[in-house]
């Protein structure tokens, strides 16, 4: 919901350059009038939650209490933002970016390193196993082995990084070989040039998220001098939990079962099991998550699919995001059920990467106090 200047005053009780100044800190979201050019208006629900921070308290413990869940900002970064519902990668709209970058050119960018090094054609490994386990057990083992970030510098370990990235494509696939990340990957999953590029774009899409669950588990590991394969072992972990990475999986099901019984049926049996429609929604986009937006617009899903979305979003009373989008795409390129997460973490390894380096710069070690509550 969107209100006028003078209601946003009012509910604030402040001046119109207190109001500017939040908008300005991307505390509160704005959008030019439609009926008004000359006029913005103001997301009420940005307004409620600054209203519910006054409520609770400004103390110390009260601040570091919001701060844990979709709070203040808790640390800086030159990586990432979330600005004027826009997806912002060193300041390139993220969006337009997944347009034309491969997933490499965009870990240049995320890692501000230049032109990553060249890998060798066939870097191979003695695995057993590839997808999901394989991609875990390649991390683990570069963790045990590699040397520690601590006192490294810059060219260093973005040459580590590369690595990382290629041999991360190497796990899920079981193969090296020749050609970019999605390429590669396409390969392996048979896919045709559209669908390649349809890759290529989402994994650029999931390459970093500010600061989600899985990046912080990362950044903490990077923070105590960690080897850059234990960091980002961290955030694949982090990634496996039903309530970040796995959310797709949750809306791959939904998908599924709408195509074979109708987004009805599929939408009552979700009812019935007391749970919520999955991946709808998402607290950084109040008016849609520019993400899957930009996917499904590339994608043009058959019509079937597009009614088993549009269905969950008039249930839900959201749009679709990222974790939908992904789902419907393994199901309009017909990947593996896994796919959606093998995409997220294989883009999302940019990231991870990404503020380990950012973290190891800061040379300063996270770690946060506990608020005793015991006897």
């Amino acid at each position: 919901m969107w209100i006028a200047r003078t209601d946003a005053l009012s509910l604030l009780g402040v001046k119109p350059q207190t109001l500017y100044a939040y908008v300005s800190r991307g505390l509160i979201a704005s959008r030019p009038d439609a009926d008004d050019p000359r006029a913005s208006l103001y997301s009420a629900a940005d307004i409620e939650t600054l209203l519910k921070r006054r409520r609770s308290g400004r103390g110390r413990e009260a601040i570091a209490r919001a701060a844990i869940s979709w709070g203040e900002p808790v640390m800086e970064t030159a990586i990432t933002t979330v600005r004027r519902g826009k997806l912002i990668y060193r300041s390139r709209d993220a969006v337009r970016l997944a347009a034309e970058a491969t997933l490499e050119e965009t870990a240049a960018l995320l890692w501000d390193a230049g032109p990553l090094p060249a890998q060798r054609a066939a870097e191979t490994r003695p695995a057993t196993l590839c997808g999901k386990a394989g991609a875990l057990e390649f991390l683990a083992a570069r963790a045990a082995t590699d040397p520690p970030s601590f006192g490294r510098g810059p060219a260093a370990l973005a040459t580590e990084g590369a690595s990382l990235l290629s041999g991360f494509c190497n796990a899920i696939t079981g193969t090296g070989g020749r050609g970019f990340f999605h390429q590669r990957l396409a390969r392996h999953w048979g896919l045709s040039p559209g669908g390649t590029d349809m890759l290529r774009r989402a994994l650029v899409l999931v390459a970093d998220h500010e600061l989600n669950p899985s990046t912080f588990a990362a950044r903490v590991a990077a923070s105590t001098g960690a080897p850059l394969a234990a960091c980002a072992l961290a955030g694949c972990a982090t990634l496996t939990g039903p309530l970040h990475g796995e959310a797709s999986a949750r809306a791959l099901a939904y998908l599924k079962r709408a195509l074979e019984a109708g987004p009805d049926a599929a939408l009552t049996d979700i009812s019935a099991r007391g749970q919520h429609i999955p991946a709808m929604g998402h607290a950084l986009y109040p008016e849609g998550d520019p993400r899957a937006a930009a996917l499904l617009k590339w994608m043009k899903p058959a019509a079937e699919l597009r009614r088993a979305i549009r269905a969950a979003e008039a249930t839900a009373g959201d749009a679709a995001n990222i974790d939908m989008a992904l789902a419907a795409l393994t199901v309009h390129l017909v990947l593996p059920d896994d796919a959606p997460f093998l995409i997220f973490a294989s883009g999302r390894m940019a990231g991870w990467i990404a503020h380990a380096m950012e973290q190891r710069a800061s040379n300063r070690i996270i770690r946060p106090r506990a608020n005793y509550t015991g006897g």
